[in-house]
């Protein structure tokens, strides 16, 4: 795997293998995963606000194989777009959905990306570090 372009470091030193990758190798990079490395399943996908940018944390698995792998991709602070992977797995719509509603990371591509817990009018992204609750909630 290190042979990926736009691989930026490779953890294998813990239970599972862990891909850190810059954002404009995160599609290619996912691609292979599932296309020529097996990797058939997205377990999950989340998101972590670091103050600095965004982290997209995916963890995908092999039903062959039984093993997984966890990439994660920097998704800048100032416009928090990655594609989508929905075209991928359909798994992926719901929690992309739940990610934006929480961060406001836009998934491009995503089929019917909208809010999925809270309100279409809710002020801001309650998982962002820098969310500030408004006095009154209506």
């Amino acid at each position: 795997m290190e042979s990926f372009p736009g691989l930026v470091e490779v953890d294998q030193e813990s239970l599972q293998t862990s891909l850190r990758v810059t954002k404009d190798a995160f599609l290619v990079i996912i691609k292979s995963l599932k296309e020529e490395w097996g990797f058939d399943f997205l377990a999950d996908l989340t998101a972590v606000d670091t103050k600095e940018n965004f982290l997209g944390i995916y963890h995908l698995m092999s039903w062959d194989s039984g093993e997984m792998v966890g990439v994660t991709v920097e998704i800048p602070r100032e416009n928090p777009r990655i594609p989508s992977l929905v075209g991928l797995w359909e798994a992926a719509e719901v929690q992309e959905r739940e990610s934006y509603d929480m961060f406001g990371i836009v998934y491009e591509g995503h089929p019917n990306l909208k809010r999925i817990f809270l309100d279409d009018d809710f002020p801001g992204y309650p998982l962002r570090k820098d969310f500030q609750m408004p006095n009154r909630i209506r």
